[in-house]
């Protein structure tokens, strides 16, 4: 089992930056394909950003050129650092661990998951 323990949400003006992070626990020992996924009211879980075990990153449209995920596989944590952040970004976002080393876009791959964080952007 991993547990995942999201941080760094919050209400933001639209223009400025945020950051999350994602502190994983338990069987951490492998490296798994992290991800940032986020849900709007009303709308479908989608995936925003994710990380493969070896660091190579994939970023939705909508996040290209403002977020950037990284990770630290020695404090076992993954961060989503967003910038120029704007209304339509309000949504809760969630941390989820993959079952692969490689990404995966769809959230069935993922069996871990955060209790998610709200951010929300004011315009």
């Amino acid at each position: 089992q991993v547990q995942l323990v999201e941080s760094g949400g919050g209400l933001v003006q639209a223009g400025n930056s945020l950051r999350l992070s994602c502190t994983a626990s338990g069987r951490t020992q492998s490296r798994p394909a992290m991800a940032w996924f986020r849900q709007a009211p009303g709308k479908e879980r989608e995936l925003v950003a994710a990380i493969s075990g070896s660091s190579s990153t994939y970023y939705a449209d909508s996040a290209k050129g403002r977020f950037t995920i990284s990770r630290d596989n020695a404090r076992n944590t993954v961060a989503l650092q967003m910038t120029s952040l704007k209304p339509e970004d309000t949504a809760i976002y969630y941390c989820a661990a993959c079952w692969y080393v490689d990404i995966r876009l769809q959230p069935s791959a993922y069996p871990y998951w955060g209790q998610g964080t709200q951010v929300t952007v004011s315009s």
